[in-house]
């Protein structure tokens, strides 16, 4: 059975995959996008793809839920969406409307995998780690493809992210699980809301740039607050268990 299973999560893995290098390709091309280009964005794409087959590949035990190939799905979709973007970073333009749909699309199914796991009960953390990775992937993408209308400095909404986990290899004490708040759930939502704002064609710039700019002061406060957190966290259970070890 587990070996089915693992065979399984394999196959999905690979029809992801597949998936981005056929529409990836198939976008590129209808873009008249030139070879330097072409390869650029492809493997920009393959980035996003490879770290989600990572993530399911590096799995103990192997295996996927119906939830994780709706988050494969939305992989792809940022994958395809990062692909669309490379052209227009490095030719200083608007993303233009394929990067927006791609990303409203990606951004939408964010709701789906989730309720079709609470609903099959296959909620699991590696399922988890899949959609946050996900997530931040979104954020990235769509910070890039920001740039050429707000500027350079929103990348720091998409890099924000990786790095908290680069300054958990650090300081390990930022790694512990933080319980889940709405308030976290609603300031993640509003970042790629309203990147996808500031790229839609037509949008004023200065609505655009205020969406982002509000939605940097968030993201920032939300992580300040979650090192706060953790830190106490940290201090409160090295006292406690320190008080242990002396009455021991």
């Amino acid at each position: 059975m587990q070996l089915l299973l693992g065979r399984r999560a394999v196959v999905d893995v690979a029809v992801a995959t597949a998936g981005f290098l056929v529409s990836g390709g198939w976008i590129l091309t209808s873009a008249g996008a030139g070879v330097s280009y072409f390869v650029a964005a492809m493997a920009a794409g393959l980035a996003v793809v490879g770290n989600a087959a990572a993530s399911v590949l590096n799995r103990r035990p192997r295996l996927t839920t119906a939830a994780d190939r709706v988050t494969l799905l939305r992989a792809v979709l940022v994958a395809c969406c990062a692909a669309a973007t490379v052209p227009a970073l490095f030719g200083g333009v608007g993303p233009g409307t394929p990067v927006v749909v791609l990303g409203a699309a990606a951004f939408l199914l964010d709701a789906v995998d989730g309720a079709v796991a609470r609903r099959l009960a296959c909620v699991s953390p590696a399922g988890g780690r899949l959609d946050v990775q996900t997530d931040a992937a979104l954020v990235l993408v769509l910070s890039c493809a920001a740039v050429p209308i707000v500027g350079p400095w929103v990348l720091a909404i998409g890099l924000m992210w990786y790095a908290f986990v680069a300054a958990g290899w650090f300081r390990p004490e930022l790694k512990r699980t933080l319980p889940v708040k709405r308030l976290r759930k609603v300031i993640g939502a509003f970042q790629p809301a309203a990147l996808l704002l500031a790229v839609t064609p037509g949008v004023p710039v200065g609505v655009g740039m205020s969406a982002v700019v509000l939605a940097l002061v968030a993201l920032v406060a939300s992580f300040g607050r979650d090192v706060v957190e953790l830190e106490q966290s940290h201090r409160k259970w090295t006292g406690r268990h320190s008080s242990t070890e002396l009455v021991n």
